[in-house]
């Protein structure tokens, strides 16, 4: 069984340029329009959706994301970029935090309010 999550967004454009430009991730079909309703992105196995249809006005999901290399990849995400103003009082969001059920973890919220908490067993 494979999950791939549809995380919603206000503007496609917006949202590729941060998912692909800051965090790394490519369309899965290179010639899809940036302009699609909804957009498929990978990074390696891992797959998203990005998606701007209409539905009930909520937003903010949350995506678990394991990998191999927590520390390393916060350090690459700051390298392109990754803006960690506005939470100050949010460690997770600041870097890698060990915590106490065995998972270092760090969390990134895009423009629309959805969190993915990258994590890695400890």
């Amino acid at each position: 069984m494979r999950v791939i999550p549809v995380i919603r967004c206000t503007d496609v454009k917006t949202s590729l340029a941060f998912y692909t430009g800051i965090l790394g991730f490519e369309k899965k079909h290179p010639g899809a329009s940036d302009n699609d309703w909804v957009v498929d992105l990978v990074q390696g196995e891992a797959q998203v959706q990005l998606s701007q249809h209409a539905g009930d006005g909520a937003f903010g999901c949350a995506v678990n994301i394991r990998v191999k290399d927590v520390d390393g990849l916060f350090k690459k995400y700051l390298d392109r970029g990754l803006d960690t103003t506005g939470h100050e009082g949010s460690p997770v969001h600041r870097g890698p935090v060990d915590q106490t059920w065995g998972i270092r973890e760090f969390y990134v919220t895009d423009g629309d309010g959805n969190t993915l908490r990258f994590g890695q067993l400890i």
